[in-house]
């Protein structure tokens, strides 16, 4: 039966949750948008034929933004909304420090430098010929244990585009130094005029104690294992959110839809989950995990960031036979998949993936390292196309279907040999800096 194709390329589901979702506006952890991105999800599962939708309330720490700025000699060099924000879980406060420019912010920069008591900047992407690519919290914490009174995020992206993103840890959720993104033209301004200058980082921000939550259907049999088939609904209150992740979210609106129309077909339940409070820490996603029995669990199918490419990326960690679920779907309908076996130590697949329990990293394929349009004012609806997101949500209907055969067993992991593949691909360190080393 090949129906199911044609009435997914044609359907509109996916792509009118898209819109529903960016049209909420700010759905930043804990806030009302996120709830209200939480319930239309819940309620999109139930519409598209799976049962017990529901949301998993929890508790979070809340984070809301005011103003931030940059001045030098008390006169505002940054503080327009284009130029400087602050980033989510920077503490409130000010600190004040002679203004450091470290280029990229590699370790060896940080240690070849004397930045105690310095504002230090640095840039939002790596050089090409660096072995691997260094998150902003990374960064941050190198700032951090350096001694640095404040840090400055400078995006590598032109077009007036200040960068968010967290810089709080699971242990502490609120940064012990005052952080902010300006945009590449900012950036640059201010290491050409002001760089060994006193500058003064301000950041006015709200943490309140507040909830987010995991919208949660499922489809299927009733059986004890099952597959995840995640997104996570929040987003950064400065942006619509579409890439980042409103399109994962759609995606996997409009597999449940089709998923619901092959049901027969499933011979494993298909645990549909919707995380909360994905970016600052993956906080829905790890309280789920830690609940889960690894036992239990066949495999996570988790999609973030995926429609802005057109050909879909499949990091499976190195667990094997997710590789050949991949390539035999690609090769059933001979459409190309990109699959990479380095372990993704971020989004929602890895609370799974870091216990031993098989993971996909579902996103689209750039030609650019970083971010791109994600975590800034752009991540906006209009660059994504709904040919893409319906393509897309074929192959990953089929893949989850195929992961779902009686048959297919993916073997977990040793959380040895996790650790140590960690160590080989040189990301054991920065997650040692940052507190997220769980082994």
């Amino acid at each position: 039966m090949t129906d199911w194709i044609g009435e997914t390329f044609t359907s509109t589901v996916g792509w009118d949750h898209l819109e529903a979702l960016v049209g909420i506006g700010d759905r930043m952890a804990g806030s009302t948008g996120e709830r209200a991105a939480l319930e239309a999800t819940r309620d999109a599962f139930a519409d598209a034929g799976a049962r017990n939708a529901h949301i998993e309330e929890f508790d979070l720490q809340g984070w809301e933004r005011g103003d931030s700025a940059i001045a030098v000699d008390g006169t505002p060099v940054a503080d327009r909304a284009h130029e400087c924000i602050a980033l989510p879980r920077s503490p409130s406060g000010e600190a004040t420090g002679e203004f450091v420019d470290l280029g990229y912010g590699l370790p060896s920069d940080f240690e070849e430098t004397d930045v105690a008591g310095k504002v230090v900047a640095v840039s939002t992407t790596v050089p090409d010929d660096f072995d691997r690519f260094i998150h902003r919290r990374e960064k941050y914490y190198y700032a951090v244990e350096h001694g640095a009174a404040a840090f400055v995020f400078k995006n590598h992206v032109e077009g007036q585009l200040p960068p968010t993103g967290s810089v709080g840890s699971e242990a502490a959720p609120i940064g012990e130094i005052p952080a902010v993104g300006v945009s590449k033209e900012t950036g640059a301004r201010l290491v050409r005029e002001h760089e060994g200058e006193t500058a003064t980082v301000s950041v006015d921000c709200a943490a309140p104690e507040t909830t987010s939550g995991n919208a949660i259907a499922e489809l299927g049999p009733d059986t004890e294992e099952y597959l995840v088939v995640s997104s996570h609904a929040d987003a950064h209150d400065i942006a619509e959110g579409a890439i980042d992740n409103g399109a994962g979210t759609a995606t996997i609106v409009e597999i449940a839809r089709a998923l619901a129309a092959r049901e027969d077909e499933l011979d494993t339940r298909v645990k549909l989950t919707a995380f909360g409070a994905e970016e600052v820490g993956l906080v829905g996603s790890g309280i789920a995990a830690e609940a889960a029995d690894p036992a239990a669990v066949r495999a996570v199918v988790n999609v973030d960031s995926n429609v802005f490419g057109r050909t879909l990326k499949l990091d499976h960690h190195g667990f094997d036979e997710l590789e050949a679920a991949a390539d035999r779907v690609s090769d059933r309908f001979d459409h190309p998949v990109s699959t990479s076996g380095e372990l993704v130590p971020h989004s929602d697949h890895w609370p799974f993936v870091k216990r031993g329990i098989p993971g996909y990293m579902v996103s689209g394929e750039t030609e650019d390292r970083g971010r791109g349009w994600g975590h800034t004012h752009a991540d906006t609806l209009d660059k994504l196309e709904s040919r893409n997101l319906r393509e897309q949500a074929i192959l990953l209907t089929e893949l989850v279907v195929d992961l779902a055969d009686a048959d297919v067993r993916v073997e977990p992991r040793d959380t040895a040999a996790i650790a140590a593949a960690l160590e080989e691909e040189n990301k054991a360190e920065g997650m040692k800096v940052t507190g997220d080393w769980p082994f």
